[in-house]
């Protein structure tokens, strides 16, 4: 009798320890904290209601946004061009370079502060973030691979079947689950951790020194107008007087609009980290940033869409050159570009 008491408290314990374990786990996917901009940030543009953050999506983005088994050929992931260290631009790139040694007609941009973006892309052409991978992944000098096959790899594959199902629950992985969970680890490549920042906040101790002092004066005089704070975009497309490239046939934002008015004119880029992305330009056809700083100098073409703040150029000293390298330095974000968070994953299975 002693024995089966003993047998049946045995159970009971088991059962309730089970139950107890079960209870202490939480169900479903967990929510993602993702660290909040400075006061001074905008309000995002992407509505992250519709596609909240949680560790098992962003997880599964990022494990996406690594794997090469994206592309038709398994040779071209998101990472292969989007690199970490050059502020998920391609360092050294001119061109967007895809499977079989195909290039593109552009420079491949910058990825970060992306649910403050309205529009994306050079040109605009995307004005969504959930549907901004569709491009790369299907563009035959990218990634080249066709949607339906590449789901049908995804569900032929249980280790993706298990984080699909992890992240968004049961059912069938399909183009919105693909797409939601690239978003939310991209929406995770945040930059606002620069010596700028530091200085803006007040944080003690920080401050610019004399040649950066000097530089950002400059910067607010003769820049700022486009590349507005604190995001150093103001979103818009202009023509800032480069020369036609007749081997790329590229007419901007014209192509998505199909109106003239719009020749030549592409997205203001963001300055952030810009001292770690060259090429610059969407051709990427000026490797240094001086280069850039002589074109607005001295290299502006007369077209009749020219922007008309650049209608005389943007004359710099040798001084100013200088001393405006110095300030655009202070928007270098060494965490972000150093993040073991956004750092590429090896997939082994």
């Amino acid at each position: 009798m002693i024995k089966y008491c003993i047998y049946v408290a045995c159970i009971f314990l088991l059962v309730w320890s089970c139950r107890k374990g079960t209870q202490d786990v939480p169900a479903g996917p967990q929510p993602y904290k993702m660290e909040q901009p400075p006061d001074y940030f905008p309000q995002p543009v992407y509505d992250m209601s519709q596609n909240p953050l949680t560790v098992q999506g962003v997880a599964l983005g990022r494990r996406l946004f690594y794997d090469p088994r994206l592309s038709r050929d398994s040779t071209i992931s998101c990472g292969f061009c989007h690199q970490q260290f050059a502020a998920f631009a391609h360092f050294d790139h001119p061109l967007s370079h895809g499977i079989q040694n195909r290039n593109g007609i552009r420079s491949v941009p910058v990825l970060f502060n992306l649910i403050w973006e309205k529009d994306l892309m050079w040109d605009g052409g995307v004005n969504n973030l959930e549907i901004q991978p569709l491009t790369p992944i299907t563009d035959p000098n990218e990634m080249g691979e066709d949607l339906a096959r590449l789901l049908a790899r995804l569900n032929a594959d249980a280790k993706y079947r298990g984080m699909f199902r992890d992240a968004f629950g049961e059912g069938e992985i399909n183009s919105q689950k693909l797409f939601r969970a690239l978003t939310q680890f991209m929406a995770t490549m945040n930059s606002f951790h620069t010596k700028y920042d530091s200085v803006k906040q007040k944080i003690p101790g920080v401050q610019f020194t004399a040649e950066e002092a000097n530089g950002y004066q400059i910067f607010q005089q003769k820049c700022a107008s486009c590349h507005k704070e604190p995001m150093f975009t103001d979103g818009s497309f202009r023509n800032n007087g480069l020369a036609y490239n007749p081997s790329l046939h590229d007419a901007g934002r014209m192509r998505i609009t199909n109106n003239t008015s719009d020749y030549l004119k592409f997205k203001v880029p963001s300055l952030r980290n810009i001292l770690k992305s060259p090429p610059y330009m969407h051709d990427g056809r000026f490797y240094d940033i001086f280069n850039v700083f002589e074109h607005y100098s001295t290299g502006i073409e007369q077209t009749p869409t020219l922007d008309p703040l650049l209608k005389n150029g943007i004359p710099l000293t040798d001084f100013e050159k200088r001393e405006l390298y110095f300030f655009l330095n202070t928007l270098t974000d060494p965490g972000f570009i150093n993040s073991k968070n956004l750092s590429e994953i090896l997939i082994t299975n």
